[in-house]
């Protein structure tokens, strides 16, 4: 009889102060949509800069089975195409481990071709909703068998006759948004998405690239926008340079605004304005963070950001925001358990809907470790004194990477260490993690 391997504890210590000059790993978004557009387009698509996490491979994997030719040498990843609607049925179910990216994204490709296709993945991912990607293709013709509340595992019985709609985002979702335009690709005729507050725009920028026909136009009252895609383009392979992640960033940036005397550049960061929701509160609140050498690259903005630290002060987080920092309330938290006052986080109801129910997650860490917050059904408070917080508790990750990077940076600003009881999920998203913070004055080591 054999025992599994107990989850891999990490502890941070608290340090005097952060310096040096880092890269973060590529873009997550950037890199499931290079793969996956990659593998849509006519000829071999070059892409540098990819994030090589666990997420993005399950990713690779996936398209694979759909007949794509993916190989990676030095760094340089090299995808030969099937072309808009021209995927094979796969083999085998697609596992897509943890990454919801990956099955909704996915989802809209396999709901607009002629075979049945199964998708699971692990146990977080098998517990986060799919119905809003199952209701708006199932609209437009494919069919979904799935576990109670339209969880995985899940069949999708997909059609080359979609049918193009104009949808409505019941939810503000990125996901979801790019899950319709997929589709519509392989759609007769206009498929367009209405948002009512925007999201991320990576979907339609990549589209763009690729050669396909987007048009983009303000919703009603200015507020929003409606983003219609033309079916049956035929997408061009092109070259992508995919910039640093800012969901990555974020982590050495707050943990340089929190350390006074820190002084740290996290180089080539996207800085798309859909994206950069953190930098601005984190502005807010008094950190001293420079946008510097702003530049373009394969159509998204680019700049290196120098951070110096010093005292943050609480402030009210509007919930509009939240689109353009979703992935960030958790680290943001951290900064507000830092700051000197009462910050106020509203409008996160889809934290609920993440790898783990975030806001009970991030509520639970800050209760470990002696941080005062009040906690509801779409809002944070997070009450700061200016000092360092108590620190000392064990935070419980629920298999999310953002969940234990977060609370591994606390524990560098907090009195006392701070471990989280699983620090294996942050491979998903940020390999070599630890390795990058220490590199910069940080402790943080394997505990037991």
């Amino acid at each position: 009889m054999s025992l599994s391997a107990a989850p891999p504890r990490l502890i941070a210590h608290p340090v005097a102060r952060l310096e040096g000059k880092v890269r973060v790993p590529g873009d997550k978004s950037i890199s499931h949509r290079a793969l996956m557009f990659g593998s849509m387009a006519l000829g071999e698509t070059t892409v540098t800069g990819l994030l090589t996490g666990e997420d993005v491979l399950r990713t690779a994997a996936a398209v694979r089975a759909l007949g794509a030719q993916v190989v990676e040498q030095d760094g340089v990843w090299r995808v030969h195409g099937f072309g808009v609607g021209g995927g094979r049925e796969p083999a085998d179910m697609l596992d897509l481990g943890n990454s919801g990216t990956s099955a909704r994204l996915l989802a809209g490709i396999l709901a607009s071709h002629r075979f049945t296709s199964f998708m699971t993945g692990d146990g977080s991912l098998r517990r986060r909703p799919m119905q809003r990607v199952m209701e708006p293709l199932g609209r437009m013709g494919a069919r979904f068998e799935s576990r109670a509340g339209g969880r995985l595992p899940l069949a999708i019985v997909g059609t080359d006759e979609m049918v193009p709609i104009e949808y409505t985002l019941p939810v503000a979702s990125a996901q979801v948004k790019s899950a319709i335009l997929l589709a519509g690709l392989n759609t007769a005729g206009e498929t367009t998405v209405v948002e009512p507050e925007a999201t991320r725009d990576h979907t339609e920028r990549m589209l763009c690239h690729f050669g396909a026909e987007v048009r983009v136009c303000a919703g009603e009252s200015g507020r929003g926008k409606r983003i219609t895609v033309v079916g049956w383009p035929e997408l061009r392979a092109r070259d992508i340079v995919v910039p640093g992640d800012p969901s990555s960033a974020a982590f050495a940036v707050v943990a340089a605004c929190v350390k006074p005397g820190s002084d740290v550049l996290v180089e080539a960061v996207g800085v798309n304005p859909l994206r950069t929701g953190l930098f601005t509160t984190l502005q807010e609140m008094g950190a001293d963070i420079a946008f510097e050498n702003p530049r373009e690259i394969g159509g998204e903005p680019v700049a290196d950001l120098h951070v110096r630290g010093g005292a943050l002060k609480g402030v009210d987080v509007p919930p509009e925001r939240a689109p353009t920092m979703i992935d960030e309330y958790p680290i943001l938290a951290v900064a507000a358990a830092c700051a000197e006052g009462t910050t106020r986080l509203l409008g996160l109801a889809e934290l609920r809907a993440k790898e783990s129910d975030r806001l009970a997650s991030v509520a639970a860490g800050l209760a470990a470790n002696g941080v005062r917050h009040e906690k509801g059904a779409d809002f944070l408070i997070v009450h700061g004194d200016g000092k360092a917080p108590a620190g000392g508790g064990l935070v419980e990750t629920h298999l999310d990477h953002r969940i234990a990077m977060s609370f591994l940076v606390l524990g560098l600003a907090a009195r006392e260490p701070v471990a989280v009881d699983d620090g294996a999920p942050i491979d998903t998203s940020f390999p070599g993690f630890a390795a990058l913070m220490n590199g910069l004055g940080a402790r943080i080591e394997a505990g037991s």
